[in-house]
């Protein structure tokens, strides 16, 4: 028998234990009222076997709150800890040195790149439309393949190859060869970010994904930072060594330090939690992993059908207007035409153009970690996302007036660094809203990198042309547009989300994820039947809607105080599960209150559904 009693009804009747002390303390029962699609369903599961009365001392909710890790119990720390240190430490790494090469492209065309190659034309914009061609055949097509293939296997497969391709751009003679190999390049990256952000959003909580998600996404910030210094260094130190320009020899040092890094990434990647064989996690890590997710209430993966994939995207609304979102923050960025400007300027030398960049990568570094902490802090995405819309939108109105002095634009560009590493909000957003579709969640990321990079292949070259560089006519003033059309997509996602909620009559898990009553009932049955204790979790609306949607409940609520203690246990090793059996049988006997003491139950019979 379950750990919670309730009617079929719009308004039911609960019968929450509460243990006082779960292991040794008394138990007491709360009755009352519950709105069946507006509460949480207030259990929650010990998954990692923890003291439920641990509580972290001062330093460790000091440290927690800058990493969650630091203020969790000793083996969900544990556990935590190994997950950050193979699959976000080879994140990081291989997504870390991905952002490298694409900075590379920039900081070379300034650093030789352009007249040794005599690039006089769109070159430089039409390099990235071949990355983006290739990006965009390659990133639908390799999520697919990591429905088949053990992402173990073809992430760190395609970035051997990929490492290959980088060493050869140094080679290059002319601006063709560099298209046909950036078009390479394009197709064996494009499963590196959303095949992560998959992988990642099943392995992590509501509470931990988006610092995660932050940290991998500012991987990028940090790289781009770190390759205007590494480009200084290599320009004063390797420029025409053993007769190679400076600007070659960064694309070789690229391609070399991305072999180790594959070859790590064999070792550290788990695959899913239902079919992991990764060898520094335990039988019973991989148990847990898999537990974990299912009371999160995300669905592990299933097979991806054609069928599936058209029901997916287009006969529901559901990924649109994520998609809209997604798409426009490859089209709003700006960032990489400040040094355009710094170099027409005619004051600052090579090595300045290529490090001054970095104090915006280094700003958006700061405000991508606060903005995901604070996101995991409070327990909602949409209003800090639409935060960063707003600075984004703000950059691109002073850049698209232009005429306000270099201190101006220098503040403008900035917002355009400060505002874009929100992807991992973003997508932290959806992994929750569609935690109930693996492939769904894994496919958003790559349909999303699709048409935006469809929408990359020409967009820079009708808005940011080169030769026009660095006062575009129009391109400030189309992205400032697109900003508000930005806005209003968040909006539609936020309220078409809620909407979904009532339409389906979901519930709050413990977690506060959405998720359907009977299914997350019928697993709590199963994994009490696992020996796994489940504890009374808050059932405070306010402090559980992490949605933003409205919790006021409609139904009455019963005092605290009119909760009875109805049994002391003496004995430190009494299984919990008993004492709720033995609860719950009580309460079921007891069709009327007799006594003061007695549980009280509604006129109807109430009916057991879990």
């Amino acid at each position: 028998m379950g750990f919670l009693e309730s009617k079929k009804s719009a308004v039911v009747e609960t019968i929450a234990i509460e243990p006082v002390n779960s292991i040794t303390g008394g138990i007491s029962v709360k009755t009352g009222f519950v709105d069946e699609n507006r509460d949480p369903i207030p259990v929650k599961e010990n998954v990692f076997a923890d003291d439920p009365n641990w509580k972290p001392n001062t330093f460790q909710r000091f440290m927690g709150s800058i990493w969650d890790t630091f203020s969790k119990p000793p083996n969900e720390r544990k556990y935590l800890m190994k997950i950050d240190m193979f699959v976000l430490s080879y994140a990081l790494f291989s997504y870390g040195l991905k952002s490298i090469d694409v900075n590379n492209v920039n900081n070379a065309y300034v650093s030789g790149m352009k007249e040794d190659l005599g690039l006089w034309g769109q070159e430089r914009n039409l390099f990235t439309t071949f990355f983006n061609l290739g990006y965009l055949i390659g990133s639908t097509p390799s999520q697919i393949i990591i429905n088949r293939i053990r992402p173990s296997l073809w992430i760190p497969g395609c970035e051997i190859v990929w490492s290959g391709i980088v060493m050869c751009i140094a080679a290059a003679k002319n601006a063709k060869t560099i298209y046909g190999l950036r078009f390479l390049l394009g197709v064996f990256e494009s499963c590196s970010y959303p095949g992560f952000a998959y992988i990642l959003g099943c392995w992590y909580g509501p509470e931990e994904l988006a610092k995660r998600m932050g940290v991998y996404d500012l991987a990028g910030y940090a790289a781009n930072m770190f390759a205007g210094y590494i480009q200084t260094g290599i320009y004063h130190g390797l420029n025409g060594a053993c007769g190679i320009a400076g600007w070659r020899w960064m694309f070789i040092i690229d391609g070399l330090m991305g072999f180790p890094i594959a070859l790590y990434g064999f070792y550290s990647v788990p695959d899913f939690p239902n079919n992991t064989r990764a060898r520094w996690l335990s039988q019973k890590d991989r148990e847990v992993g898999m537990i974990r997710m299912a009371a999160l209430g995300k669905k592990p993966p299933k097979k991806l059908t054609p069928k599936r994939f058209f029901h997916m995207f287009f006969r529901s609304w559901r990924p649109w207007p994520f998609m809209v979102s997604y798409v426009l923050l490859w089209i709003t960025g700006t960032s990489s035409y400040f040094n355009l400007w710094l170099k027409s300027l005619g004051i600052y030398t090579t090595e300045q153009i290529n490090l001054i960049p970095t104090a915006g990568y280094g700003a958006g570094l700061v405000t991508g970690f606060l903005l995901a902490n604070l996101s995991d802090r409070t327990h909602v995405r949409f209003p800090w996302l639409v935060l960063a819309t707003t600075i984004r939108f703000v950059g691109a109105v002073i850049l698209s007036v232009w005429n306000v002095g270099i201190g101006g634009i220098y503040f403008g560009n900035f917002c355009s660094y400060i505002s874009e590493p929100v992807w991992s909000l973003l997508l932290a957003w959806a992994a929750e809203e569609f935690q109930d579709d693996a492939e769904l969640r894994g496919l958003l990321a790559a349909v999303g990198n699709t048409i935006g990079s469809a929408f990359s292949m020409w967009t820079p070259l009708v808005l940011f042309p080169t030769p026009k560089a660095p006062h575009y006519p129009i391109g400030y003033q189309v992205v400032a547009a697109l900003d508000v059309v930005d806005f209003m997509a968040l909006v539609a996602f936020w309220y078409l989300s809620r909407r979904e909620h009532k339409v389906k009559g979901l519930v709050k898990n413990s977690y506060g994820l959405w998720v359907p009553r009977e299914e997350y009932l019928i697993h709590l049955e199963e994994i009490e039947r696992k020996g796994i204790p489940i504890y009374a979790a808050a059932t405070n609306s306010s402090s559980a809607d992490i949605s933003g949607s409205n919790g006021d409940l409609n139904a009455e609520k019963v005092p605290a105080e009119k909760s009875t203690p109805i049994k002391e246990v003496a004995d430190q090793d009494s299984i919990l599960a008993h004492e709720i059996a033995e609860v719950e049988n009580a309460a079921v006997a007891a069709n009327v209150a007799t006594d003061e003491n007695a549980v009280y139950t509604s006129e109807q019979p109430a009916e057991k559904v879990y």
